[in-house]
């Protein structure tokens, strides 16, 4: 018997065949990493949740053994062979994973052997940190609303006096002695300073629609690479690992490039001055489903780019509130550049989270393919 119709006889037990046929359908529906795997690791079945918790596909984890992808020094592996002694379920939560494909995660662990067949046993992932990743695409919005309303009074407020004070400077410059011009110069320049943030902040008004399209987003992280290799980033090694079947996104060239930008841009300045390594990935993923503002129902976000440094990581006292404005680490940052990238990706109908670990920082953007976008304005008017 072949490990689905095996499962499927599991979820199954009262052997109706409508029942036996909806267990794959449910156990895709699972937001929790779900493998059926044999005694020596090799990997029987894995659903939608386990596609992405590992970055490949079911046929792919199919065809190899679960230590290609965990390290054999895993606590997973003890509870294993505890299982295979014990006979009984088992469970531990707080454990920490890691593998080249996923990182490090915290994750609940939920171990049990199928019934009527010890040979197979059925392990859960319960990533910990989902439920927080939802709340902080949430808080990142929040923060892009308030972001729009400041901006448009800063705008308004801020920028009319300033030209008023600038320009009794000047008059003041022609009535006084050399000596005190230095003081009208200081009014200016820093007057010039200020009006040069607000426009900064202008990005935020939400005032004015930008124009959208299909985008190919490899050429956009190749333009990105060039500029970042002959500017800001020389000495750095990037590597990258492309899935060149990925569909276009709907959006614009041109902001997608300054989200890349500064993304990279910052992994740029935190990788060590030797063997700095940046690596960028790109994969078509079953993402999670959420909710979009202006959106009626939850959306499918596949595309997934993420930027991977091995610098020294982001202090954990800054996780929270790594999305807000005037948030830096940098003595001489302004603190608005990730801003700007939450609230492009938000206008993109994406999101952007972070996993920050020594050595292993990675930013993750998620974004909706070409077509699911325009599906979705078709509906909405």
């Amino acid at each position: 018997m072949s490990s689905t119709a095996q499962l499927r006889k599991t979820v199954s037990r009262n052997g109706s065949e409508s029942s036996s046929l909806s267990a794959s359908i449910i156990l895709n529906a699972l937001s929790d990493a779900v493998l059926v795997i044999v005694p020596d690791g090799a990997i029987h079945y894995a659903n939608l949740a386990a596609e992405q918790f590992f970055s490949a596909s079911a046929d792919y984890l199919c065809r190899h053994s679960l230590e290609d992808f965990i390290p054999s020094d895993s606590p997973l592996f003890t509870l294993i062979r505890q299982l295979g002694v014990a006979d009984s379920s088992l469970s531990e939560n707080g454990v920490t994973l890691s593998g080249s494909r996923f990182g490090e995660r915290l994750v609940n662990i939920h171990l049990a052997p199928i019934i009527d067949d010890t040979n197979r046993i059925v392990i859960t992932l319960s990533e910990k940190s989902l439920a927080e990743k939802i709340t902080r695409q949430l808080t990142h919005r929040k923060a892009a609303r308030s972001l729009s309303a400041m901006a448009a009074m800063l705008a308004h407020e801020v920028k009319n006096p300033l030209s008023g004070i600038r320009g009794a400077a000047q008059l003041l410059a022609q009535t006084i002695g050399p000596d005190d011009r230095q003081l009208t110069q200081l009014i200016c320049s820093e007057t010039d300073r200020i009006c040069a943030l607000v426009d900064r902040m202008e990005v935020f008004s939400g005032e004015g629609a930008f124009s959208v399209g299909p985008v190919n987003i490899h050429e956009v992280l190749e333009q990105v690479r060039s500029l970042a290799e002959n500017g800001f980033a020389k000495g750095v090694a990037f590597k990258e690992i492309y899935d060149p079947s990925l569909p276009p996104i709907l959006g614009n060239r041109d902001q997608l490039i300054q989200v890349f930008l500064n993304l990279i841009k910052n992994a740029a300045e935190a990788v060590p001055e030797k063997d700095g390594e940046i690596v960028v990935t790109t994969t078509y993923q079953h993402g999670v489903r959420l909710a979009v503002p202006r959106m009626i129902e939850r959306v499918d976000l596949p595309l997934m780019i993420s930027i991977l440094d091995n610098g020294e990581g982001i202090p954990e006292d800054l996780h929270t509130c790594l999305f807000d404005p005037f948030v830096t680490t940098k003595s001489k940052g302004s603190g608005l550049g990730l801003a700007v990238v939450a609230k492009i990706i938000n206008d993109h109908g994406g999101v952007i989270e972070f996993d920050s670990q020594p050595r292993r920082t990675t930013f993750y953007v998620r974004l909706p393919v070409f077509q699911d976008a325009v599906g979705r304005e078709e509906r909405k008017t």
